[in-house]
């Protein structure tokens, strides 16, 4: 009978464009979509700074040592233009209109001297910290000169530049390239995967129940020799089915992103996001996702129960969305990991879970105290969403 009830009602979804817009089409081009534009715009400006010829002002005669010094940096350090100024004062102000991209002034003189043969030559240079880069070219055009100028010193004094470099530090990265990922940008997928199961069961949901509130064939259903538990689960069923299957095309939009569409074209990194996304991975994250969607499914119905209209019930689970998917963005905060008190944590614990299943670096126990938390709080859900269901007063417009 349950299932009778199941089929009904997803044929009854299946119909509705709106729902099979929000449950497949939008999360399979969403991935595709996202990731075609950030390649587009990242390439854009990635080329667009490294052409661009920037603008440095300088307070003094181009004869100066630093200017000539400036001028023979390599073309790898990018186009430059060199502009002459006659105070400090009139270079700030061109950088503030953004006339120019960096500025230079120097205290002092390489000029040496008895009292200094090798003297210091103080360089302040000035950048706007808004405009990305900025401060990342002005550092190698220095770099540059402050090398050549130092390797000059050590072979007129004939010294060997490991007698005056007691230490070379080398830093070595110890992470995988799949724990790089996962710890950086691990918060992406869970979000969206929860975001598009809330979006996916709140149309069915409201559908489903207010819907049929408004239509008047509730009572008819209700006339049924069928208990109202059998009646509630055949329903919710279809809710859960719906939110499950948005997060699912949202996976295979990410899918066609990468396989078909190609937008990733390192290979080291399709690799690592071949391991990634193993017949293991999208097992655990739908463990993950079922108790998940459950719990979204359960908190929506008593909602879409009670409410009169399919506009009121839309207007109170529409901000819900929020509260309950703004737990998800815990995902991108660097330093949060799973532990005890996270894995108690609804939402949350998923987010997080997931991040260390892609890093691979999940904790079973944590994993089952996260699983069983969900599984918890989404038989809490039902049991909220029967009791409401099992009144008379809500069911019956």
């Amino acid at each position: 009978m349950i299932f009778n009830i199941f089929k009904k009602e997803l044929k009854d979804t299946l119909r509705d464009k709106r729902t099979i817009m929000m449950m497949i089409v939008i999360p399979v081009l969403v991935f595709p979509v996202i990731m075609n534009v950030f390649v587009s715009i990242s390439s854009s400006f990635q080329k667009e700074a490294q052409e661009k010829a920037l603008k440095i002002g300088y307070v003094g005669s181009d004869q100066d040592l630093i200017i000539k010094k400036l001028e023979d940096c390599p073309s790898f350090l990018g186009k430059k233009e060199i502009l002459y100024f006659s105070d400090s004062t009139e270079l700030a102000s061109a950088l503030q209109i953004d006339s120019l991209q960096l500025g230079i002034l120097t205290k002092g003189s390489f000029e040496s001297s008895e009292s200094k043969p090798f003297p210091q030559l103080k360089v302040d240079v000035l950048y706007d910290a808004t405009e990305l880069g900025m401060k990342e070219r002005a550092q190698g055009y220095m770099d540059f000169i402050e090398r050549e100028e130092r390797n000059k010193r050590l072979d007129f004094l004939q010294i060997d530049e490991e007698k005056v470099t007691p230490i070379k530090s080398s830093y070595i990265n110890v992470a995988t390239s799949k724990e790089m990922i996962g710890k950086l940008a691990g918060g992406i997928l869970p979000y969206v995967f929860i975001a598009f199961g809330f979006i996916g069961c709140m149309y069915p949901a409201i559908d489903l129940f207010t819907g049929e509130k408004e239509r008047g064939t509730i009572e008819t259903l209700l006339t049924t020799p069928v208990s109202r538990l059998k009646i509630l689960i055949g329903k919710m069923g279809v809710v859960v089915l719906s939110g499950l299957l948005a997060s699912l095309s949202a996976l295979l939009g990410l899918y066609l992103s990468i396989e078909v569409f190609q937008l990733v074209d390192d290979p080291e990194l399709l690799n690592v996001i071949h391991s990634i996304l193993s017949p293991s991975f999208i097992f655990v994250l739908f463990s993950l996702s079922l108790p998940l969607t459950i719990f979204f499914a359960g908190v929506m119905i008593p909602i879409a129960i009670y409410a009169k209209t399919f506009k009121e019930a839309q207007s109170i689970i529409t901000p819900l969305n929020i509260v309950m998917v703004l737990p998800a963005m815990v995902g991108f905060f660097p330093g949060i990991e799973l532990n005890t008190t996270t894995a108690c944590i609804p939402v949350v614990n998923v987010v997080l879970a997931t991040k260390e299943l892609i890093a691979g670096t999940l904790s079973n126990g944590l994993l089952v105290l996260s699983f069983s938390i969900m599984v918890l709080l989404a038989v809490i859900a039902v049991l909220v969403s029967y009791k409401r269901f099992d009144n008379e007063t809500n069911v019956v417009s």
